[in-house]
């Protein structure tokens, strides 16, 4: 680890749910981020069998977000909330899907999913989900693990659209 990776001083000190909180953020820049300088053609550039794109990731992220701090925490459901009934269907874009309005629509949910969360202890039951009631540590540790995974999916198609940009 250099000295540029390493956490500021105090990092280790902060309490768990803001360290939790902040390495969320982290990753939620991350994806958001992935769309930087990409034209519309590249943010939906299909380079994998499956529907994943630069795009796709950033939409299905939005409704990972609502999934776990509206549906979990509120009970509501997916068709309550007009989010995909499927993970698998929220890659699917529309033709009014641009980078501006999937980004837009990302950072309100992750606004929306701290303001839900905000008023929740770490150990607080959510009891919205599929699974049953679950810890609000539980949903910020699958957060994590989601949004990282994804960040490195989004890494990956970047290099690959840049590339093929220079390619050509």
């Amino acid at each position: 680890m250099s000295a540029d990776d390493r956490p500021a001083l105090g990092e280790f000190d902060r309490p768990l749910r803001a360290q939790f909180e902040g390495f969320l953020d982290e990753q939620r820049a991350g994806l958001h981020d992935c769309l930087d300088g990409l034209t519309e053609e590249q943010a939906r550039r299909s380079l994998v069998p499956s529907r994943t794109t630069l795009l796709g990731l950033v939409k299905h992220a939005t409704f990972v977000e609502r999934v776990w701090f509206d549906e979990a925490i509120t009970g509501r459901s997916r068709a309550e909330l007009g989010i995909a009934a499927s993970p698998d269907e929220s890659f699917e874009l529309e033709d009014d899907d641009t980078v501006d309005r999937v980004r837009a629509a990302y950072r309100a949910a992750c606004a929306a999913s701290r303001a839900a969360a905000a008023p929740l202890g770490i150990d607080d039951l959510v009891t919205g989900n599929r699974r049953g009631p679950l810890p609000l540590r539980w949903v910020y540790l699958h957060m994590l693990r989601e949004l990282a995974q994804h960040c490195g999916h989004a890494d990956i198609l970047r290099e690959q659209v840049l590339a093929g940009q220079e390619l050509r």
